[in-house]
């Protein structure tokens, strides 16, 4: 392993990558004004990933009093506390840019349902084998 990598290598965080394109998420983002440090939540729907390894950034879009803001994070930046899944959403694009263009409810994306596995009864199958 060369320095560049070792370097690429001790930067990286653990755990940030529990969401994917379509989820609702909430990024605890560090800001600092002059001596004060303070975390602010900005929630909002995950739209794009770029790149790769260190340099990998994501795109959260949200609605602010009526008007479409998006914000990109690196995912490996020290400056996040914390990643939040909301809502996990259904979606079958890599990039939903198209969402800039929709309108209200035409915006919104579908809810991911997680099935859990139905549970077997331990009596059930002792009886049987």
């Amino acid at each position: 392993m060369n320095e560049i990598q070792a370097i690429e290598a001790s930067q990286m965080k653990e755990g940030r990558d529990n969401f994917k394109i379509g989820d609702t998420i909430k990024v605890h983002f560090k800001i600092i004004e002059g001596k004060t440090e303070r975390i602010q939540v900005y929630e909002g729907l995950v739209i794009a990933f770029k790149n790769a390894q260190v340099g990998k950034t994501f795109t959260v879009r949200k609605n602010s009093y009526g008007v479409g803001v998006e914000r990109v994070f690196p995912i490996h930046s020290p400056r996040i506390a914390k990643i939040e899944l909301v809502r996990p959403g259904k979606v079958r694009r890599a990039k939903l840019y198209y969402i800039r263009d929709k309108i209200g409810k035409a915006a919104k994306i579908k809810e991911l349902i997680i099935k859990k596995k139905p549970k077997a009864k331990a009596g059930a199958e002792a009886s049987q084998g």
